[in-house]
């Protein structure tokens, strides 16, 4: 399914690129307009596919259905390009708030993830935030598979916190899983450091 969307993507990208310079202005407008659909039908997409299900529900074997602790080990996945490559997951409980690390001293990184299917508030940010000095970490971000509301946004500003929306985390993993970046299939992580350290 992942190799079916992201062969999509890139034909897309591809045929937008070599037709940019042929489209007149407003037909190269309508095209943003269609890939920016197309990105924030894929940011439901991933949240459907994290999702904590209410009741239990049946879905097609055509669908990509994960638990939602596997979300945490996607975005280190997908950000660990980012932020560096000695990303971890924190165990599920006793986190505070903490749900992925990146590297460790002057340079550490934290991150918070939120499969959320409305816009966030300023609690997550102020959580991390806090995170970030006691742990004397360098900086941190927050993933939302939806967007942030504007008091989430007020408040970052000037925290040293990057804010992923939905749309932002499909752009992250189209580059993450294009041919050309380096790239670690992601798989569930059933035997790493992180699940040992949450048991």
């Amino acid at each position: 399914m992942e190799y079916l969307i992201i062969a999509v993507l890139l034909g897309l990208l591809i045929f937008q690129w070599k037709n940019r310079r042929s489209l007149k202005d407003e037909e190269y407008f309508k095209q943003i307009t269609v890939t920016e659909e197309f990105k924030k039908t894929i940011a439901l997409g991933l949240y459907q596919r994290f999702c904590k299900e209410v009741e239990e529900k049946r879905y097609s074997p055509t669908f990509l259905k994960s638990d939602p602790l596997d979300f945490e080990h996607f975005i280190a996945d997908v950000l660990k390009h980012k932020y560096g490559f000695e990303a971890f997951v924190t165990k599920s409980s006793g986190d505070f708030g903490i749900d992925i690390e990146h590297g460790v001293g002057v340079g550490k990184v934290l991150g918070q993830v939120k499969c959320y299917r409305e816009d966030m508030g300023y609690e997550p940010i102020a959580i991390l935030h806090s995170n970030i000095v006691k742990q004397n970490a360098s900086r941190g971000y927050v993933v939302s598979t939806a967007g942030f509301n504007e008091n989430a946004i007020s408040y970052a500003e000037g925290l040293n916190i990057d804010l992923i929306n939905g749309i932002d985390l499909v752009e992250m993993w189209i580059n993450h899983k294009s041919p050309i970046a380096k790239t670690i299939e992601y798989q569930p992580f059933k035997n790493d450091k992180s699940d040992t350290m949450s048991m």
